[in-house]
């Protein structure tokens, strides 16, 4: 049935039409995790980090950014957890997290997931991050190199290295310095609205980002005290972690494990390789196609593979 033609067809195909789209919609919503993932909330410093964690074998940590929660990691996570233990926090002050008024500098978030990684007698971990999941990750991987054997890192530069200074002129980035009160105001009760301006203008097609996803993520993002964090926490402590990062880079150097840089060819594609190239000694690349900056959502039958084929290698080179 064609789908455009609804609106042309009697009532009874009308309402066919209707029921097509809410299956559809059912279909591509974020789906749950499977079974064998339990979640709770831990705490860290401050609050709570709501934790999901499921499997056995070697432990993967899932770091989200924003636009997202842990959610994002499904398509992942329903492949990782037969033969891995795999464990996706919702960064502070996002998703189903509590809402601190600081500590959002990505040293800081760092320390607590270590923190949480002891209490689930964790010591090493494979790392795969997005967005500002990255930035936390490069904080984790600088302090504890010990616990990171290799980092698949997604689409998003690190504040204070490589090109970062270069994208602080792109106008694509102006949200990094769009927050305080009466900001919030603007956005409360248009969540969705300003969620859409990410996933439209940062993908490679609009309709890659479904609306069942977007109802999903809008609706996290309306919860209490979501946005002041997201803008007036994660991003309000970019110029810190710029500061931070560089005090990291020069104390410790390039990182040493292994490093998977992935790019969505409609963002920033085969420049992140170049990116991690500036921080890491062990770098290799990989472009996923038809994808902008939201690769798991865009193109995850394509992301996921080249995933769980880097993650599989440590069996024999680690």
């Amino acid at each position: 049935m064609d789908l455009r033609a609804c609106g042309r067809r009697s009532a009874v195909a009308a309402s066919l039409c209707t029921m097509l789209l809410f299956a559809l919609a059912a279909v591509a919503a974020v789906k749950p995790y499977p079974a064998a993932f339990t979640a709770r909330d831990m705490p860290v410093t401050g609050g709570t980090q709501y934790v999901r964690s499921g499997g056995e074998g070697p432990v993967v940590l899932l770091l989200h950014g924003f636009g997202d929660t842990g959610d994002m990691w499904q398509p992942l996570a329903d492949v990782l957890v037969k033969d891995h233990r795999v464990i996706v926090p919702d960064l502070r002050g996002m998703g189903l997290s509590s809402h601190p008024e600081g500590g959002y500098e990505k040293t800081a978030q760092a320390r607590d997931l270590a923190a949480i990684l002891d209490a689930l007698h964790v010591g090493q971990v494979q790392l795969v991050t997005h967005d500002i999941g990255n930035m936390v990750g490069y904080a984790f991987a600088a302090q504890y190199p010990q616990r990171v054997s290799r980092w698949a890192v997604m689409d998003a530069p690190l504040p204070g290295l490589g090109t970062w200074e270069q994208q602080l002129v792109n106008p694509k980035v102006w949200h990094f310095n769009f927050r305080g009160p009466d900001v919030e105001r603007l956005v409360a009760g248009r969540e969705r609205i300003l969620l859409d301006r990410f996933y439209n203008e940062l993908s490679a097609d609009p309709a890659g980002i479904d609306e069942a996803t977007r109802v999903h993520y809008a609706a996290l993002y309306a919860r209490p005290g979501a946005i002041h964090n997201a803008l007036g926490g994660q991003f309000a402590a970019f110029a810190t972690d710029a500061v931070d990062n560089k005090a990291l880079f020069a104390k410790g150097g390039k990182l040493h494990m292994p490093i998977l840089a992935v790019g969505g060819d409609h963002s920033y594609g085969a420049a992140m390789k170049t990116e991690l190239e500036s921080v890491a000694d062990h770098v290799e690349g990989a472009v996923i196609a038809n994808s902008g900056h939201w690769i798991m959502e865009e193109q995850p039958d394509e992301a996921v593979p080249v995933l769980v084929a880097f993650l599989a290698k440590r069996a024999n080179s680690d």
